[in-house]
């Protein structure tokens, strides 16, 4: 058993571990708290791999929909031409950013920040954006807790109404850090934000190069490949519909009924396995919990 809980530490590991990248420790410094508190919505919901993949996913779809923020990714990242370190550097500060002691997660974003500040251009039919713009920012940051939220909603555990607000409410103190001022703080803020953003979406060929890119990228360790493509067709399956219908994800993209319980199960299965090295359990034992807390 303890050779197999290594070997599944390990795989976890690799979601977000990039190779020569920097490594965190979420034990240190010793009782210092994070950004949330551990008995926060966004403790629960970020620990769960399935969650954060397929919620992740969702949000870029969501992301790449505007021009100025596609434009942006597009042009300014390896995205296209390595995709999985730059997932990997995602995965790494989404956790950072959740479990992380509080300097370090300040100190990550301030990085971020200063990186951004120097990305700035026009979009093909010459829009300016700039990827520390407050406007763009409040929509990458409504993306993320949208999808990630959806995601544990739909295939790990149905949350009710006040946990779902207080998801998104919970993703304030980051939010501000990263220059996100006016993140949704409620389901109905995000209801609103995009119904605000809907006429600015638009179909481009580049939501359908990152799905593509997404099916053919090594992402998942080699025993669970053979689910991607469903967590992926999941992602699609919780984006709103007229999103959907803006950018053109139509039936081919449908996650099938067989699909779809296996993505469940693959998520109520991660919720209920703290694995020993990852950044929950990390987290947990650096307040002086027990590694288990987050899966009782």
């Amino acid at each position: 058993m303890a050779d197999a809980g290594g070997r599944l530490a390990g795989l976890v590991r690799q979601l977000y571990q990039v190779e020569g990248g920097p490594r965190v420790d979420f034990r240190r410094p010793a009782g210092e708290p994070a950004l949330a508190a551990p008995d926060s919505v966004s403790w629960r919901v970020f620990k769960n791999p399935v969650a954060l993949f397929v919620g992740g996913v969702a949000a870029v779809i969501l992301e790449l929909a505007e021009p100025r923020v596609r434009t942006g990714v597009w042009e300014h990242s390896s995205f296209r031409t390595d995709p999985l370190p730059r997932l990997k550097r995602t995965g790494l500060a989404a956790m950072v950013t959740v479990y992380g002691a509080r300097s370090t997660a300040e100190a990550m974003i301030a990085g971020v920040r200063r990186r951004h500040d120097r990305v700035a251009g026009d979009t093909p039919a010459g829009a300016a954006y700039r990827a520390n713009d407050a406007e763009l920012l409040d929509w990458v940051q409504a993306t993320a807790s949208f999808g990630f939220l959806e995601a544990y909603h739909a295939y790990v555990g149905p949350l009710d109404a006040a946990d779902r607000d207080r998801f998104y409410a919970e993703a304030a103190p980051a939010a501000v850090l990263y220059g996100s001022t006016g993140a949704p703080a409620s389901v109905a803020q995000w209801e609103g934000r995009l119904a605000a953003m809907l006429p600015r979406l638009e179909r481009h060929a580049i939501v359908f190069e990152f799905l593509d890119l997404m099916r053919g990228t090594a992402i998942l360790p080699a025993p669970l490949r053979g689910l991607q493509g469903a967590l992926i067709r999941a992602a699609v399956a919780i984006t709103p519909p007229e999103v959907r219908e803006i950018v053109g994800l139509d039936r081919v993209w449908n996650l099938g009924p067989v699909e779809g319980r296996l993505v469940r199960l693959a998520g109520a299965a991660a919720d209920r396995w703290p694995v020993k090295g990852t950044p929950p359990v990390e987290a947990c034992l650096r307040l002086g919990l027990p590694g288990d807390y987050l899966y009782r």
